[in-house]
Order: structure tokens, then C-alpha cells, then sequence
């Protein structure tokens, strides 16, 4: 039955052998079998610009995609908020198309909205701030203008200051905020909501304005388990990898 795949935040990296394991069965016995593959943001531990794309790690995993496209199965990536500095040229290697967040789509008849997750956690403030301040282009165009070599290490170090930050939030904090949900399925008249980012995968539904609209939540790979979200003509359900 023809149908379409969704993922998100498997965080590639060396660091993580097991997650680049099953990223590369998932591609081969899986993925290969779709119309479409959509990476809804993270598929790296962090991007420092299309220039990394010299490293072998990286080349690894865009040769897979690359191939993956190849043989049939469109594949469609979304920025999240550690690869938000993908462009063109990481793309192109993969064989992809960039998506915009959020890009709303007709999924086998059902409106189907797609985001990666993180601007709809609104009761982190500080993180909403940082959002916004490393998603301008003025940010972007002074980051990208420092050598490569600098530039990881300052991702390195925001890192580790990103992990000390989570350790004294309430769990809540980093959850999507129900309102901003709603506001968004109001904006785009009532679809189906695919997100990730938080990694706490499940169905949720949300009334709103008379209207019942799924929200499905993607899981991390960082645990070394691994799903994959499928679409058809019936509907939603998970596989695991």
C-alpha cells in the first residue's frame, strides 16, 4: 500500500553509534519501500553550517539519503533546533527538499500540518528568546562568518549550557503549551498536527472550536529504540525500527 514515513530528532553523531545503526537499516529495509520519508528537524546532533559537509560522518549520512532518493522515495527535511542552520547545500547532497516550519500538506485526503515542535513550548521563555534571536538572519549571517573549527565550539558550549538549564526546569516548561497548539490548528483550519522535539511520543487529541484534531508526537532515537511514524489511505500508526 503506497504510504509515508515520519521522524525526527535522532541527534546523529559518532557519539551515538547505535542511533546511526539503525538509521542505516531504517533507510535500507524501511524507508526504501515509501513514496516519501519526512525528517521533521534533529536528524543531527547539531549543524554548524553546510561547509561540515566535507566530514565523513556527514557524507555517510547524506550518501544514504542520497540513494535513498535515487531508488524512489522522496525525502523532505525540516530544521529543528539543533540543525536549524541547514541550507541548500546539505539538501542537495541528501537528495531533499527543505521544508518551511510549518508546512501543511494533503496527506492520502487528510490536511496534515507539520512542525518540528519547539516554538510551540511558549512557556519556556528563555528558550522562545534564544529561538528567536539565533533564527534572525543578522545572527545567522555573523555565526556562519566565523571559521568552521570556532563555530562547533561555541555549539559545544551552548550545549553544555543547554543541558545544565534543563536540569533545573520543570519537565511542563519543556512540554508544547496546549493554548499555542490550539492557536496553531486554528490558524490552518483544524488539521492533523505531526510534531517532534519534546520526545514524548503519543496520539493526543484537541478540541478546539467544536473541532476534534489529532496531535501525534514523534520519539527521539537517543534511547537506542526506534519508531517510525506511518501514513496511508487508513491512517496513522507506528512501526518500530
Amino acid at each position: 500500500m503506497p504510504h509515508t514515513l515520519f521522524i525526527s530528532d535522532l541527534h546523529l553523531s559518532n557519539e551515538h553509534p547505535l542511533s546511526t545503526e539503525l538509521f542505516y537499516l531504517f533507510v535500507a529495509d524501511t524507508a526504501s519501500k515509501a513514496e516519501a520519508l519526512y525528517i521533521l528537524g534533529d536528524l543531527f546532533e547539531y549543524w554548524a553550517g553546510d561547509d561540515d559537509l566535507n566530514d565523513t560522518f556527514h557524507l555517510s549520512i547524506c550518501s544514504a539519503l542520497k540513494a535513498l532518493s535515487e531508488n524512489g522515495t522522496r525525502i523532505f527535511i525540516m530544521h529543528g533546533n539543533r540543525d536549524f542552520l541547514m541550507d541548500a547545500q546539505l539538501a542537495t547532497a541528501c537528495g531533499a527538499t527543505l521544508l518551511a516550519d510549518p508546512t501543511l500538506l494533503d496527506l492520502y485526503g487528510t490536511p496534515t500540518l507539520l512542525t518540528h515542535g519547539d516554538a510551540l513550548c511558549t512557556d519556556d521563555a528563555s528558550y522562545q528568546q534564544f529561538r528567536t534571536m539565533v533564527r534572525s538572519d543578522t545572527w545567522r549571517a555573523d555565526f556562519l562568518a566565523q571559521p568552521l573549527a570556532q563555530r562547533k565550539a561555541q555549539i559545544e558550549q551552548l550545549r553544555a549550557q543547554s543541558e545544565q538549564s534543563k536540569r533545573v526546569k520543570a519537565m511542563d516548561i519543556m512540554d508544547v503549551n496546549t493554548e499555542s497548539v490550539n492557536d496553531l490548528l486554528r490558524q490552518h483550519h483544524y488539521p492533523r498536527l505531526i510534531h517532534g522535539h519534546t520526545h514524548r511520543p503519543a496520539k493526543h487529541t484537541h478540541q478546539v472550536d467544536g473541532h476534534d484534531c489529532e496531535r501525534w508526537v514523534l520519539g527521539d532515537w537517543d534511547s537506542g529504540t526506534a519508531r517510525t511514524l506511518r501514513c496511508d489511505v487508513g491512517g496513522l500508526h507506528w512501526e518500530e525500527i
